[in-house]
């Protein structure tokens, strides 16, 4: 299932418009990797970003991570009267409708599309946030880890979800808050939400939730019209089964400019449920048994998305400096910031130390 990104073919090119149609819409364009383009975003290369190599737990070796395991979809740079979570849930975001749609004309028995969303969710005044999509186009294999992490808890979720940051192009005062690259597992740095559907999952970022990440994103943003930043989201491996690691997707922002983000509206509760008995009605049609939608709730002939309330890490800052997260297990880890430099215990007991951002 790996995905090349932009050197992908397909035999009908004319079956995935949609993809491209998305890529095209936005208040931020897609841009050509390394193009002269200010205010967009684009998908870099996988050498990019070092992962943990075949051997990591002998050697420590990381190697680029080559191809990536999904294919870029689309960016919304937004901002809103309060926080903006479960895009995917709003009947009429661009993405769930093309979704629903591919639903009810589907004729055959292939898979259908399964988009992931990371939701980067700024804390301040205007509410801005960074939504990255990403799709896969075939079957995820039973019991590997995307599968696992997909089906598995939030806490497990929590404990694979890796993001690694790498500063493409910023000022010299970022450069020294930020570090040229942050390595976090989010789950345990932030509080993620994680909304699960039968064609999506969504991952709401809280980064207010660090006090030490929202200061350096507080900083990072006043010079965001300044920056180009490759993330790069993957699952990490804690076994040797599970390496070398591969990276789901990754997006590049370069130079965004908040005057151009777009508002975002939420849907008032009767609209919403309008939608999804709108959209029930026409699944159940379309499989021929409309005489069932009488026999049951709205609610159950609806479009099958369910929502799960993730909990992240409690974060809290103490006297001598440390980090001290309180993860879902109950457990504290510590972790010391110094000079700019981060110490990252993984849960192996090994550590990897990064020029980071404190996260």
């Amino acid at each position: 299932m790996d995905y090349q990104n932009e050197e992908d073919e397909f035999e009908d090119a004319s079956e995935y418009d949609w993809m491209e149609k998305i890529k095209s819409t936005g208040a931020v364009p897609y841009l050509e990797l390394d193009g002269p383009c200010k205010n967009g975003w684009s998908t870099p290369t996988g050498d990019r970003f070092m992962v943990r190599g075949p051997t990591y737990f002998s050697d420590k070796v990381k190697i680029p991570s080559g191809k990536f395991l999904l294919k870029p979809l689309g960016f919304d740079w937004m901002k809103g009267p309060t926080k903006i979570s479960e895009v995917l849930n709003h009947p009429n975001h661009r993405i769930r409708k093309t979704l629903d749609e591919l639903a009810i004309n589907d004729t055959d028995t292939g898979t259908r599309p399964f988009v992931w969303a990371f939701n980067l969710q700024l804390s301040n005044k205007d509410n801005y946030c960074a939504i990255m999509y990403f799709v896969s186009l075939e079957p995820v294999e039973e019991g590997s880890l995307m599968d696992r992490f997909l089906k598995g808890d939030d806490s497990f979720k929590n404990s694979r979800l890796k993001l690694i940051a790498n500063m493409a192009k910023a000022p010299w005062i970022v450069r020294t808050a930020v570090g040229e690259q942050a390595i976090c597992l989010l789950g345990r740095a932030l509080k993620c939400k994680y909304i699960t559907g039968s064609d999506f999952i969504e991952v709401d970022v809280d980064i207010g939730s660090s006090i030490v990440a929202n200061a350096i994103v507080h900083l990072a943003f006043g010079y965001v019209t300044c920056l180009t930043v490759d993330l790069a989201f993957l699952l990490e491996g804690q076994s040797e089964e599970e390496l070398p690691e591969q990276v789901l997707c990754a997006i590049r922002f370069v130079e965004l400019d908040p005057a151009s983000s777009e508002v975002y509206g939420m849907p008032s509760g009767e609209e919403f449920g309008e939608a999804r008995n709108l959209l029930g009605t026409r699944l159940w049609k379309s499989f021929g048994i409309s005489q069932l939608l009488h026999q049951n709730n709205s609610d159950e002939s609806g479009s099958g998305r369910v929502p799960s309330s993730g909990q992240g890490s409690g974060l809290q800052i103490v006297a001598n400096g440390n980090l001290n997260e309180r993860d879902m297990n109950g457990s504290d880890e510590s972790q010391q910031f110094a000079n700019g430099n981060l110490n990252e215990g993984d849960i192996n007991g090994s550590d990897e130390s990064h020029r980071s951002s404190g996260w």
